[in-house]
């Protein structure tokens, strides 16, 4: 027979583990609406930044991202060289300093 002491235990067992699972309710709770306000769109503009680096084209008017203007002249492998201003002033930049692409393509 099962007592009525053991029973009690094993209530008050099940309602600790309830209660305890209700107070992380909340925080749970914050870390899911952080990831979904956050973190997420934050990888999704990362990898949008990325796929528009590994796509540029020699021609391509491009914003550094210390503010220098330039058209892609070559490019290479981690490297680009642009050419800025009006006497054709040429600078080799790395693909990683590239903030912007201001020549629109046609994806096909």
């Amino acid at each position: 027979m099962i007592s009525t002491a053991a029973l009690m235990t094993a209530a008050t067992g099940s309602e600790s583990v309830v209660s305890i699972i209700v107070s992380m309710l909340p925080l749970v709770l914050v870390i899911v609406i952080m990831y979904f306000m956050l973190i997420r769109p934050q990888k999704k503009k990362e990898k949008e930044v990325t796929k528009m680096r590994n796509s540029l084209q020699v021609g391509d008017e491009i914003v550094t991202a210390g503010g220098i203007v330039g058209r892609v002249v070559s490019l290479r492998e981690d490297t680009l060289l642009i050419e800025t201003g009006s006497n054709n002033t040429k600078m080799r930049i790395k693909r990683w300093a590239v903030q912007s692409c201001e020549t629109i393509h046609d994806d096909v």
